[in-house]
């Protein structure tokens, strides 16, 4: 649990490629744990903090600081920046230090504030690093059962279940304590209930507030505490906007800076193939999902967080240009979720807590698009194959196929 496996072997085959690697994601899912597992796989090694003041002292004393770093032999070092895009200009600084310094030394940087976007303008560091995010504990990373992406793209309707019971143990614990590593490891209902009553506030009174010109700080925060009722449903902008008494752009705004700062992901709707399809709307979901009340929208949210964090992977690997949405008509039939693959479907997941029948919709959408399709359920240690014409549809626990995730 505590090695991180999975993102290590991303840092590792982007690291092959680029000397300076961003990681980025969702505060305390352990960015920081993981830069100092990947540092003491070099001899030399120097980590500094923009939050730390001594060390942001250092740097801008001496933007050569890292220079000092002490070795025990003639091997590159490793120079982490941790939370340095908080520097107002930072993106000039890293280029600066790695037109400078590529060949001598390596570089990870890392930052909970959407290292990809979150500042505009400076210099830009187009070309001169590679991106990888790293995410709560999920399922695919806990269980070990992980398939190459090779087998998963040919047969998606494989499973392994060498390690049902501990799976399933493992699924219910992230269901109960999220998969944020404080609470996860602590395993203790207060504990958690602590940790998420505090988080979401830190992260908007400091860093949403600190590094942005947000003023009605307290209505974002409404906000934010509206969204669990909201999951799992197309968000309208302009009935959250009446609900708070703002205006529709800065609901807009506000969905925005959850985003880049993690509180939330969205995804968009596929609109290729499907006749009448809604264009418009987009759904959001939580990182923090033991929050959301309903029982059906949070285990919606618990799929949609394992399919990001594979597509997202994908994405940083290189292995495609993966995406993942919804599909809704004008007549309101909607599955759940479709994986997309260089902008092609191929793969259709609909989550239902219990039913062991494929839905309507769900049929229908793999008649009009060709593709496999599944439909996870909470209940359950079996599965079942169900033929649509030509296609075939699988119904499964989530816990026993979504531990395969590559």
């Amino acid at each position: 649990m505590d090695t991180r496996e999975l993102y290590r072997k991303i840092w590792q085959e982007l690291a092959s490629d680029k000397e300076m690697v961003f990681l980025t994601g969702p505060r305390q899912a352990g960015k920081t744990t993981l830069a100092t597992i990947i540092a003491k796989g070099f001899a030399n090694s120097l980590y500094f903090n923009w939050d730390i003041p001594a060390q942001r002292s250092r740097l801008l004393q001496n933007p050569s600081f890292f220079e000092e770093v002490e070795r025990k032999d003639v091997s590159l070092p490793l120079i982490v920046f941790d939370e340095i895009h908080k520097y107002r200009d930072w993106k000039n600084y890293l280029k600066g230090v790695y037109d400078g310094s590529r060949n001598e030394y390596r570089f990870l940087v890392s930052g909970s504030g959407r290292l990809d976007i979150y500042q505009k303008g400076g210099d830009s560091l187009a070309g001169r690093y590679l991106l990888f995010h790293l995410f709560p504990f999920t399922l695919a990373e806990l269980g070990s059962v992980r398939r190459p992406y090779e087998d998963f793209a040919a047969d998606p309707f494989s499973i392994n279940d060498s390690a049902g019971a501990a799976l399933r143990d493992t699924w219910e614990a992230l269901g109960t304590f999220s998969g944020f590593p404080e609470p996860f490891i602590a395993a203790r209902a207060a504990t958690y209930a602590r940790w998420s009553n505090t988080y979401a506030r830190q992260l908007i009174r400091e860093d949403i507030r600190d590094l942005t010109d947000v003023r009605s700080v307290t209505a974002m925060e409404t906000l934010f505490h509206l969204l669990p009722s909201r999951v799992g449903s197309p968000l309208s902008v302009s009935g959250m906007a009446r609900d708070l008494q703002v205006s529709p752009v800065s609901v807009r705004n506000w969905l925005d800076l959850f985003e880049r700062f993690f509180l939330i992901f969205t995804i968009a709707p596929w609109t290729e193939k499907v006749a009448r399809a809604i264009v418009k709307e987009r759904k959001a979901y939580l990182f923090d999902f033991p929050r959301i009340k309903d029982e059906g929208a949070r285990f919606e949210n618990r799929v949609a967080l394992e399919l990001w964090r594979a597509v997202t992977s994908w994405n940083d690997l290189g292995w495609g240009n993966f995406g993942l949405h919804f599909i809704k008509n004008k007549e309101k039939q909607e599955v759940d979720f479709l994986l997309s693959r260089d902008h092609e479907p191929f793969l259709l997941v609909e989550a239902k807590l219990t039913e062991w029948e494929p839905s309507a919709p769900l049929r229908k959408f793999q008649h009009a698009l060709h593709v496999p399709a599944l439909q996870l359920i909470e209940a359950g240690d079996r599965y079942r194959l169900f033929t649509n014409g030509d296609q075939r549809i699988m119904v499964a626990p989530a816990w026993l196929w979504l531990a395969g995730l590559p």
